[in-house]
C-alpha cells in the first residue's frame, strides 16, 4: 500500500525538526540555548488556569457545540469588535483547536486544484505545505527587507490576475516580525476589493507590537465580506499546548468550516474554551508584561547581534523574532545555522525555513530569558573568534 500522490506535496516546520537535533545534543551532555521555537517562555496567566481547573471539577469535560460555545464567540465577537473597529457578530466566529485549522480549512473549502494563492515569502512554511498539498499553485511574494520586510505593492498588483483565489497576509509577521503599514493595507484593499478572491489575514501576533497597534484590513470599507481573520490565544496569552484558536469569517465560510469540523475534530475542548474565555475577560497585565518584557529582550539582543561582523538586524515592530541579515558573514543561511547549533550551542533557524527568499537571513527567537539571549550573543561571538566591543 502506498500512500496518495498528495501526500508527496505536504511540508513541514522546521523548527520542530531544529528542536529534535538541538534535544540529541543535549542528550550527549551539550549545552544548547534555544532560539528556534517560537511560543512565548512564560507560564500560561494563573487565572486563565484556575479558570479551567474549574471547568473540569464543573464537568466541561464533554462535546461542544462544533462552532464553539455561544459565550465564548460573543466574547470573541465582542474582542475583534473594539480591536479592529468593526462590527461582528457570533455568527462570524468559529473556535477552532488551534491557529492552523483557520489556514487548513478555508484553503480546503475555497480552493480548487490550479487557482493561485499569493502568499507572503519569507513565511511561515505552513501557507505554502497547504497551498501546495491542495494542488493549488503558490505565488510567492518577497518581503523587502528596505520596507520593513512589507511587500512590493507594484510587484502584488502585476502578479494579482484571473486565477487568483487568496491573498495570504500575516502582520506582526513571522518569521521578520514586520507589521504591514496601515497605509499599504488600504493600497491592498483598493487592489482585491472587487476581485473574486478572499484575504487570509494571518493575526496570530495582533497583542505583540512595539509601537502603533498593527491594522487589519478586514477594517478597510468592504473588505469585512472578503476576509478570513485568524487570531488566538497561543501567543498572547503563552497557550501553544491549550490548542484553541478562531477564525472570524462571512457566515457562508463558517458553515463550510463547521463541515471540516465535524469531520475531523468534532469540536474544540470544552474545558479549553472556558479558560479561553476567561483569558479574554479577565485581566490583561500578564499580557502587558510580557510584551514589555519582550521589547527588552528585542532591543538588546538586536543590538548584540548588530555587534557581530557580517550581521545586519533592524529591530522587528511586532511579534518575538529576529531576522538579521547575515550574507556579509559569506555563509549561506544554512550552513550558517547548522554550524552555529553543532558548534557554538545556539539553536536558530535558516531564512530558508521560510522560504527561498529567506536566503541570505536567520531567524532568532527572542522568546527566552534576557540572559540566556546575551550568553547566545557571546557564544556566537566566540565562535567567530571576535573580540567583544566596547
Amino acid at each position: 500500500m502506498k500512500l496518495a500522490e498528495r501526500m508527496s506535496r505536504i511540508g513541514t516546520e522546521t523548527a520542530f525538526e531544529v528542536l529534535v537535533r538541538a534535544r540529541a545534543l543535549e542528550a550527549q551532555g551539550r549545552k544548547v540555548i534555544h532560539l528556534e521555537i517560537g511560543e512565548p517562555d512564560f507560564a500560561t496567566p494563573s487565572h486563565i488556569i484556575e479558570a479551567a481547573k474549574r471547568a473540569l471539577e464543573e464537568g466541561w469535560t464533554h462535546y461542544g457545540p462544533t462552532q464553539g460555545y455561544p459565550d465564548l464567540r460573543e466574547a470573541v465577537a465582542a474582542y475583534i469588535s473594539r480591536t479592529r473597529g468593526i462590527r461582528v457578530g457570533p455568527e462570524r466566529v468559529a473556535v477552532v483547536p488551534g491557529g492552523k485549522p483557520i489556514i487548513f480549512f478555508p484553503m480546503l473549502a475555497l480552493l480548487e486544484p490550479g487557482d493561485e494563492v499569493i502568499y507572503p515569502n519569507p513565511g511561515f512554511p505552513i501557507y505554502e505545505s497547504m497551498i501546495r498539498f491542495l494542488g493549488a499553485v503558490p505565488v510567492p511574494m518577497p518581503l523587502v527587507e528596505e520596507r520593513g520586510f512589507a511587500m512590493d505593492l507594484n510587484l502584488l498588483r502585476d502578479r494579482l490576475n484571473d486565477r487568483t483565489r487568496m491573498l495570504i497576509l500575516n502582520s506582526p509577521q513571522n518569521p521578520t516580525g514586520g507589521v504591514i503599514p496601515r497605509e499599504d493595507l488600504g493600497a491592498i484593499a483598493e487592489m482585491v476589493r472587487d476581485r473574486d478572491l478572499m484575504v487570509l489575514s494571518d493575526e496570530i501576533y495582533s497583542r505583540i507590537y512595539y509601537g502603533e497597534p498593527p491594522a487589519s484590513i478586514a477594517g478597510f470599507p468592504g473588505m469585512l465580506e472578503k476576509t478570513i481573520l485568524l487570531d488566538g490565544f497561543s501567543k498572547t496569552y503563552a497557550m501553544t499546548g491549550w490548542r484553541i484558536g478562531y477564525g472570524v469569517m462571512p457566515p457562508w465560510l463558517v458553515e463550510a468550516v463547521n463541515k471540516l469540523m465535524v469531520n475531523s475534530n468534532s469540536c474544540t475542548a470544552s474545558f479549553t474554551q472556558r479558560a479561553a474565555l476567561a483569558a479574554l475577560n479577565g485581566p490583561q497585565e500578564d499580557v502587558d508584561r510580557m510584551v514589555a518584557e519582550f521589547r527588552r529582550r528585542r532591543d538588546a539582543f538586536c543590538d548584540g547581534l548588530n555587534s557581530l561582523p557580517g550581521f545586519r538586524c533592524a529591530r522587528p515592530h511586532g511579534a518575538f523574532y529576529a531576522f538579521p541579515n547575515i550574507e556579509a558573514t559569506g555563509f549561506s543561511s544554512r550552513e550558517l545555522a547548522e554550524r552555529l547549533l553543532e558548534e557554538a550551542g545556539v539553536a536558530c533557524l535558516s531564512g530558508t525555513a521560510f522560504g527561498a527568499y529567506g536566503e541570505g537571513y536567520l531567524r532568532f527567537s527572542y522568546a527566552n530569558s534576557y540572559e540566556n539571549l546575551m550568553q547566545a550573543i557571546e557564544r556566537i561571538r566566540a565562535w567567530m573568534a571576535v573580540p567583544a566591543r566596547g
